[in-house]
């Protein structure tokens, strides 16, 4: 894609199965990238996969001192920043019974990280002519969830955080957008599956159109294309990438009003 060799990306949470697919991409693309995320096994072991152009910063996204470290790092080790990509995000959701705690954790990482991310990069990101902001909102952000309220909360306010952005960064030719991805193979889902791809694949199913959950590479292509310049004319907006979740109704493949005039 046009407008992404030599640039330089943050991508928080790259160490995860959908971060690392979104380093890659970049990375064959010719973008220098800089993965913050907590996970130091695989932030490492990401890191060893290249010879050059990827480096990883250790970065809670709660702490501000190591959100400034990170985007230090990536001006010392490659001239500047042009796209920053929040994939980070926390799962911790018990719905009523979470207490205040979890609430502050859930917020932390999925929306305030990102913003203080920004913070420290923003004028790095001016002094480069401006860029471009991918956030992660999700489908869950969209419709009610039984026994969820932290998660969807985080990703609903993450949505409409990317418009406000959009608008005031929109004079520093900072373009920002957000992915809801639907269900896509991670460490989640690997988690809760067992690690039984086939299983989530059934599960997922009857709420997704294509039937199936999708991959890290087909959320990463959204990512890295949102950030390309084929999409220099993009900013404000939520790219569903969720093979049909959030389209389909309650009704789901079934068709009720055929039964009910069988």
């Amino acid at each position: 894609m046009k407008g992404l060799q030599d640039k330089v990306a943050i991508v928080t949470g790259g160490a995860t199965l959908i971060g690392a697919e979104i380093v890659r991409q970049f990375h064959r693309n010719g973008t220098r990238v800089v993965v913050a995320d907590i996970d130091g096994k695989n932030g490492e072991a990401l890191q060893r996969e290249f010879a050059d152009g990827v480096r990883f910063v250790q970065t809670d996204l709660t702490q501000d001192e190591q959100l400034q470290r990170c985007v230090d790092a990536a001006v010392a080790a490659y001239g500047g920043i042009d796209f920053i990509v929040n994939v980070a995000c926390s799962y911790v959701d018990e719905g009523l019974a979470s207490d205040r705690q979890q609430w502050s954790q859930a917020l932390g990482v999925n929306l305030v990280g990102g913003v203080m991310l920004l913070r420290a990069a923003y004028p790095h990101m001016v002094q480069r002519g401006g860029g471009a902001i991918v956030n992660f909102g999700s489908t869950s952000a969209q419709v009610a969830q039984a026994g969820r309220w932290l998660y969807p909360a985080s990703k609903a306010a993450v949505v409409q955080l990317t418009r406000s952005q959009a608008m005031d960064l929109a004079k520093d030719n900072i373009r920002v957008n957000s992915v809801s991805p639907g269900w896509t193979w991670s460490g989640v889902l690997d988690q809760v599956s067992g690690g039984d791809k086939d299983k989530a694949n059934r599960v997922a199913a009857p709420f997704h159109m294509l039937g199936r959950v999708g991959e890290p590479a087909e959320v990463a292509a959204a990512v890295v294309f949102l950030c390309s310049d084929q999409a220099s004319f993009i900013t404000g907006a939520n790219l569903p990438v969720d093979g049909g979740y959030g389209a389909m109704g309650p009704e789901q493949g079934a068709a009720p009003i055929a039964a009910l005039m069988a």
